[in-house]
């Protein structure tokens, strides 16, 4: 729905009250996947600023450091306009909050049809441009799942090396600030966006072992999003996570390695 509220200030103090005691941090909110800040489309370009301005709003009120966008699809316009929409989208959003504590985190996308975000020059594009047009602090989300669908080998080692020299050469990987933990049902470059539990899809458990331990990323918060087919599965994904990460941890060059991930 487009509809949606600030939480109540006893419902702010509940979240505030299970950050502090299961040591969420940080906290990671992903606005409405109705938003579309790339549409040309004068009511979905109303309807998407002003949804994005209340996630802000919202993202803000409960203390949250990051919102996590898409940048949208761009159907019927180049792809540069669709990237100045984004940031002039953001700016309009943003416009007159003082809720600089919330960073949004552009996401990379798989790439299908006309969506913005599956090369990451083109999040490059989106966030140069939105500094130039806003204080809103703004970084990336790298969702596992989407990488491999738009064509980044992450299920290789060697793959995985190229594909972090390009972020580092392209974004500076110290902006890349959560990292979604989804393998992918979809195969290499499919540009299929399908979320698969971690090792059951076509990036594999010893990938993930690989990305978890890399260390330009181990220190990184990494959040599941995996399909819940049967109760528990979400425990089952985290639980695997955490046993591929431990795993290197226990051999000789442990002191490499740091302590335990988010999920």
């Amino acid at each position: 729905m487009w509809r949606a509220r600030v939480p109540e200030p006893e419902q702010i103090r509940l979240i505030r009250a299970a950050r502090e005691r299961f040591d969420l941090n940080p906290l990671v909110v992903h606005a409405n996947y109705l938003i579309n800040l790339a549409s040309q489309d004068p009511p979905i370009r109303a309807k998407s600023i002003d949804g994005f301005r209340g996630e802000i709003e919202r993202a803000a009120a409960i203390g949250a450091e990051y919102l996590v966008v898409h940048p949208g699809s761009c159907r019927g316009q180049s792809v540069e306009a669709g990237i100045a929409a984004v940031a002039l989208g953001l700016r309009d959003a943003a416009a007159g909050l003082r809720t600089l504590q919330v960073t949004v985190l552009l996401e990379n996308t798989a790439g299908s049809g006309a969506t913005l975000g599956s090369r990451f020059e083109e999040l490059q594009s989106i966030r140069d441009l939105a500094r130039r047009l806003t204080s809103l602090p703004v970084g990336y989300c790298f969702d596992a799942c989407h990488l491999l669908a738009a064509g980044f080998d992450i299920a290789s080692a060697a793959g995985l090396r190229s594909t972090l020299r390009h972020a580092e050469l392209i974004l500076g990987l110290e902006n890349v600030r959560v990292i979604h933990a989804n393998d992918s049902k979809a195969p290499l470059g499919s540009r299929v966006d399908r979320h698969a539990n971690i090792g059951e899809g076509h990036i594999g458990r010893e990938a993930f072992r690989r990305i978890l331990t890399h260390p330009k990323l181990r220190a990184k918060p990494f959040i599941l999003e995996t399909p819940v087919d049967e109760p528990g599965d979400d425990r089952r994904n985290l639980d695997t996570l955490k046993a591929l990460a431990a795993r290197t941890a226990q051999r000789p060059d442990a002191g490499k390695v740091s302590g335990g991930r988010r999920g």
